[in-house]
Protein backbone atom coordinates (compact mmCIF):
# COMPACT_ATOMS: atom_id res chain seq x y z
CA UNK A 1 0.00 0.00 0.00
CA UNK A 2 1.40 3.34 -1.10
CA UNK A 3 -0.41 6.61 -0.39
CA UNK A 4 0.32 9.75 -2.37
CA UNK A 5 -1.08 13.26 -2.08
CA UNK A 6 -0.04 15.93 -4.53
CA UNK A 7 -0.94 19.51 -3.69
CA UNK A 8 -4.22 18.64 -1.98
CA UNK A 9 -6.12 21.52 -0.41
CA UNK A 10 -9.64 22.30 0.74
CA UNK A 11 -11.37 25.64 0.32
CA UNK A 12 -14.98 26.40 1.20
CA UNK A 13 -16.11 29.84 0.11
CA UNK A 14 -13.62 32.40 1.42
CA UNK A 15 -12.15 29.99 3.98
CA UNK A 16 -9.15 27.75 3.37
CA UNK A 17 -9.47 24.70 5.63
CA UNK A 18 -6.28 23.08 4.33
CA UNK A 19 -3.42 24.79 2.55
CA UNK A 20 -1.85 22.73 -0.27
CA UNK A 21 0.16 19.77 1.04
CA UNK A 22 1.97 16.87 -0.61
CA UNK A 23 3.11 13.58 0.89
CA UNK A 24 4.09 10.00 0.11
CA UNK A 25 3.70 7.21 2.67
CA UNK A 26 5.04 3.79 1.74
CA UNK A 27 3.88 0.37 2.85
CA UNK A 28 4.74 -0.44 6.50
CA UNK A 29 5.33 3.26 7.13
CA UNK A 30 3.69 5.41 9.77
CA UNK A 31 3.25 9.11 9.12
CA UNK A 32 2.17 11.45 11.90
CA UNK A 33 0.44 14.69 10.97
CA UNK A 34 0.99 17.55 13.41
CA UNK A 35 -0.22 21.11 13.63
CA UNK A 36 -2.14 23.56 15.76
CA UNK A 37 -5.92 23.46 15.87
CA UNK A 38 -7.29 24.77 12.60
CA UNK A 39 -4.27 23.77 10.52
CA UNK A 40 -6.30 21.18 8.60
CA UNK A 41 -5.21 17.86 10.13
CA UNK A 42 -8.67 16.30 10.12
CA UNK A 43 -9.43 17.69 6.68
CA UNK A 44 -6.26 16.13 5.29
CA UNK A 45 -7.10 12.78 6.85
CA UNK A 46 -10.63 12.91 5.42
CA UNK A 47 -9.19 13.56 1.97
CA UNK A 48 -6.76 10.65 2.32
CA UNK A 49 -9.63 8.40 3.47
CA UNK A 50 -11.71 9.35 0.45
CA UNK A 51 -14.38 11.03 2.54
CA UNK A 52 -13.73 14.59 1.34
CA UNK A 53 -12.93 15.69 -2.20
CA UNK A 54 -9.98 18.09 -2.35
CA UNK A 55 -10.41 21.49 -3.95
CA UNK A 56 -7.02 21.15 -5.62
CA UNK A 57 -4.61 18.27 -6.13
CA UNK A 58 -5.07 14.52 -6.01
CA UNK A 59 -4.92 11.77 -3.38
CA UNK A 60 -4.22 8.25 -4.65
CA UNK A 61 -3.46 4.78 -3.37
CA UNK A 62 -1.52 1.97 -4.98
CA UNK A 63 -2.07 -1.59 -3.76
CA UNK A 64 0.53 -4.32 -4.34
CA UNK A 65 2.37 -2.30 -6.95
CA UNK A 66 -0.65 -1.77 -9.18
CA UNK A 67 -1.40 1.53 -10.85
CA UNK A 68 -2.43 4.35 -8.53
CA UNK A 69 -6.15 5.09 -8.28
CA UNK A 70 -7.95 8.07 -6.72
CA UNK A 71 -8.97 7.39 -3.14
CA UNK A 72 -12.75 7.44 -2.88
CA UNK A 73 -14.89 5.79 -0.20
CA UNK A 74 -17.50 4.94 -2.85
CA UNK A 75 -14.95 2.78 -4.66
CA UNK A 76 -14.73 -0.90 -3.71
CA UNK A 77 -10.92 -0.87 -3.66
CA UNK A 78 -10.86 2.03 -1.22
CA UNK A 79 -13.43 0.44 1.06
CA UNK A 80 -11.52 -2.84 1.11
CA UNK A 81 -8.19 -1.17 1.82
CA UNK A 82 -8.93 1.69 4.23
CA UNK A 83 -10.06 1.66 7.86
CA UNK A 84 -10.46 5.10 9.38
CA UNK A 85 -11.19 6.50 12.81
CA UNK A 86 -12.39 10.02 12.12
CA UNK A 87 -14.79 11.01 14.85
CA UNK A 88 -17.04 8.57 16.67
CA UNK A 89 -18.01 5.53 14.59
CA UNK A 90 -21.59 4.34 14.55
CA UNK A 91 -22.51 2.44 17.72
CA UNK A 92 -25.82 0.81 18.57
CA UNK A 93 -27.29 1.23 22.01
CA UNK A 94 -28.81 -2.26 22.10
CA UNK A 95 -25.66 -4.13 20.97
CA UNK A 96 -22.85 -5.12 23.31
CA UNK A 97 -19.20 -4.54 22.49
CA UNK A 98 -18.89 -8.17 21.40
CA UNK A 99 -22.03 -7.81 19.26
CA UNK A 100 -20.50 -4.86 17.42
CA UNK A 101 -17.36 -6.79 16.48
CA UNK A 102 -19.48 -9.80 15.51
CA UNK A 103 -21.43 -7.55 13.14
CA UNK A 104 -18.21 -6.33 11.52
CA UNK A 105 -16.97 -9.91 11.25
CA UNK A 106 -20.13 -11.00 9.47
CA UNK A 107 -20.12 -8.01 7.13
CA UNK A 108 -16.72 -9.08 5.81
CA UNK A 109 -17.85 -12.65 5.23
CA UNK A 110 -15.58 -14.32 7.72
CA UNK A 111 -16.11 -17.87 9.01
CA UNK A 112 -18.92 -17.70 11.57
CA UNK A 113 -17.63 -20.79 13.41
CA UNK A 114 -14.42 -19.00 14.41
CA UNK A 115 -16.00 -15.57 14.91
CA UNK A 116 -16.13 -15.75 18.75
CA UNK A 117 -12.37 -16.34 18.89
CA UNK A 118 -11.68 -13.35 16.65
CA UNK A 119 -14.04 -11.14 18.65
CA UNK A 120 -12.35 -12.12 21.92
CA UNK A 121 -8.94 -11.43 20.41
CA UNK A 122 -10.07 -8.08 19.00
CA UNK A 123 -11.30 -6.85 22.37
CA UNK A 124 -8.34 -8.29 24.27
CA UNK A 125 -6.00 -6.46 21.89
CA UNK A 126 -7.23 -3.16 23.38
CA UNK A 127 -7.44 -4.63 26.90
CA UNK A 128 -11.24 -4.38 27.04
CA UNK A 129 -12.11 -8.07 26.81
CA UNK A 130 -13.62 -7.91 30.30
CA UNK A 131 -16.14 -5.38 28.95
CA UNK A 132 -17.46 -7.59 26.15
CA UNK A 133 -21.01 -7.75 27.58
CA UNK A 134 -21.23 -3.99 28.19
CA UNK A 135 -23.20 -1.62 26.00
CA UNK A 136 -21.43 1.42 24.50
CA UNK A 137 -23.32 3.88 26.69
CA UNK A 138 -22.06 2.08 29.80
CA UNK A 139 -18.40 2.84 29.07
CA UNK A 140 -16.19 5.54 30.54
CA UNK A 141 -14.62 8.12 28.24
CA UNK A 142 -11.34 6.23 28.03
CA UNK A 143 -13.07 2.88 27.56
CA UNK A 144 -15.17 4.39 24.76
CA UNK A 145 -12.02 5.45 22.93
CA UNK A 146 -10.54 1.96 23.28
CA UNK A 147 -13.79 0.52 21.91
CA UNK A 148 -13.64 2.88 18.91
CA UNK A 149 -10.08 1.77 18.26
CA UNK A 150 -11.13 -1.87 18.56
CA UNK A 151 -13.85 -1.32 15.93
CA UNK A 152 -11.33 0.27 13.58
CA UNK A 153 -8.50 -2.20 14.06
CA UNK A 154 -10.82 -5.21 13.85
CA UNK A 155 -11.85 -4.75 10.24
CA UNK A 156 -9.42 -5.88 7.52
CA UNK A 157 -7.36 -3.02 6.08
CA UNK A 158 -4.12 -2.14 4.37
CA UNK A 159 -4.26 1.52 5.38
CA UNK A 160 -5.18 2.88 8.81
CA UNK A 161 -6.14 6.54 9.11
CA UNK A 162 -6.53 7.71 12.69
CA UNK A 163 -7.44 11.17 14.00
CA UNK A 164 -5.83 11.69 17.41
CA UNK A 165 -6.29 8.07 18.51
CA UNK A 166 -4.65 8.84 21.86
CA UNK A 167 -7.38 11.21 23.02
CA UNK A 168 -8.93 10.36 26.39
CA UNK A 169 -6.35 7.61 27.01
CA UNK A 170 -4.08 7.61 30.05
CA UNK A 171 -0.30 7.29 29.78
CA UNK A 172 -0.28 3.51 30.06
CA UNK A 173 -2.94 3.03 27.41
CA UNK A 174 -1.14 5.45 25.07
CA UNK A 175 2.01 3.37 25.41
CA UNK A 176 -0.01 0.25 24.61
CA UNK A 177 -1.48 1.97 21.56
CA UNK A 178 1.99 2.89 20.36
CA UNK A 179 3.10 -0.74 20.55
CA UNK A 180 0.01 -1.93 18.69
CA UNK A 181 0.49 0.57 15.88
CA UNK A 182 4.16 -0.34 15.47
CA UNK A 183 3.17 -4.01 15.27
CA UNK A 184 0.53 -3.24 12.63
CA UNK A 185 3.03 -1.25 10.59
CA UNK A 186 5.57 -4.05 10.90
CA UNK A 187 3.02 -6.53 9.57
CA UNK A 188 2.48 -4.49 6.40
CA UNK A 189 -0.16 -1.90 7.27
CA UNK A 190 0.39 1.71 6.23
CA UNK A 191 -0.62 4.18 8.95
CA UNK A 192 -1.38 7.89 8.72
CA UNK A 193 -2.49 9.58 11.92
CA UNK A 194 -2.85 12.98 13.51
CA UNK A 195 -1.50 13.33 17.02
CA UNK A 196 -0.68 15.98 19.60
CA UNK A 197 1.27 13.53 21.77
CA UNK A 198 5.07 13.85 21.43
CA UNK A 199 5.71 10.49 23.14
CA UNK A 200 3.32 8.63 20.84
CA UNK A 201 4.76 10.39 17.82
CA UNK A 202 8.27 9.39 18.87
CA UNK A 203 7.15 5.80 19.35
CA UNK A 204 5.44 5.26 15.99
CA UNK A 205 6.46 7.87 13.41
CA UNK A 206 8.65 7.08 10.43
CA UNK A 207 7.91 10.55 9.11
CA UNK A 208 6.28 13.68 10.51
CA UNK A 209 4.20 16.10 8.46
CA UNK A 210 3.82 19.54 10.02
CA UNK A 211 0.86 21.54 8.75
CA UNK A 212 0.79 25.33 8.78
CA UNK A 213 -2.57 27.09 9.16
CA UNK A 214 -3.82 28.87 6.07
CA UNK A 215 -3.94 32.66 6.22
CA UNK A 216 -7.64 33.44 6.17
CA UNK A 217 -8.96 36.97 6.46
Amino acid sequence: MRVTAEGVSKVIGPTTLLAPVSLVVESTGCAVVRGVNGSGKTTLLRILAGLTEPTTGTATISVDGRASIPVDERDRTTRAAVAALLGAPTAYRDLTLADHLTLIDASWGRDSDTCPDRVDAGLDLLEIGHLEARFPHELSSGQSQLFRLALTLFRPSRLLILDEPEQRLDTGKRAMLGRLLRERAGSGTTIIMASHDPALTEAVADQVIDLVPAENE
